[in-house]
C-alpha cells in the first residue's frame, strides 16, 4: 500500500492520540493536539496509509530561522520502514520553503543512527535543564 506524507495535514485528535500511545507504548492520552499545534506550531507532517495515520512529526519554530522537531512518531508495525525518515524529510523541505535557516532535534540514545545517518543532522554541543 502507498503512503502519503501530508504537510500540515487534517488529523483526528483521538487517531494522533492512538499512534502516540502505540508508537511510544503508553496509554491513550487525550491531547488536543490541534489546539496546540495552532499555537505553537510551524506545521506537521502526517504518514497516511490506506486512510489510517501511521507516522507524525511536529514542526515547532520560534518565528523566525529556527524550527524544532518535536513528537516524531511511527506506528509499531511500520517502525524500521523508512517513514520516519520520510517524515523528517518532508518536515525539513516545509521548514525551508518557511525560510527557516535551521532544523534542531533531540533524542534518545537509541535513535542516534536514525537521526544522524539516515537524516542527516550533524552532531551540535547543545544543553538541557530537567524541569
Amino acid at each position: 500500500m502507498t503512503i502519503e506524507y501530508e504537510w500540515r495535514g487534517d488529523f483526528d485528535n483521538s487517531a494522533l492520540n492512538a499512534l502516540h500511545a502505540d508508537g511510544f507504548g503508553h496509554p491513550v492520552a487525550q491531547t488536543d493536539w490541534r489546539e496546540r499545534l495552532q499555537r505553537h506550531s510551524l506545521g506537521w507532517v502526517c504518514a497516511w496509509e490506506g486512510g489510517s495515520l501511521i507516522g507524525f512529526v511536529n514542526v515547532a519554530w520560534d518565528g523566525g530561522v529556527h524550527a524544532f522537531l518535536l513528537d516524531t512518531v511511527v506506528a509499531e508495525h511500520r517502525k524500521r520502514s523508512g517513514v520516519g525518515g520520510a517524515l523528517v524529510a518532508t518536515a525539513a523541505r516545509e521548514a525551508r520553503a518557511a525560510q527557516c535557516e535551521w532544523l534542531h532535534v533531540d533524542f534518545e540514545e537509541h535513535l542516534r543512527s536514525i537521526y544522524f545517518d539516515a537524516c542527516g543532522f550533524r552532531e551540535t554541543t547543545a544543553g538541557l535543564i530537567a524541569l
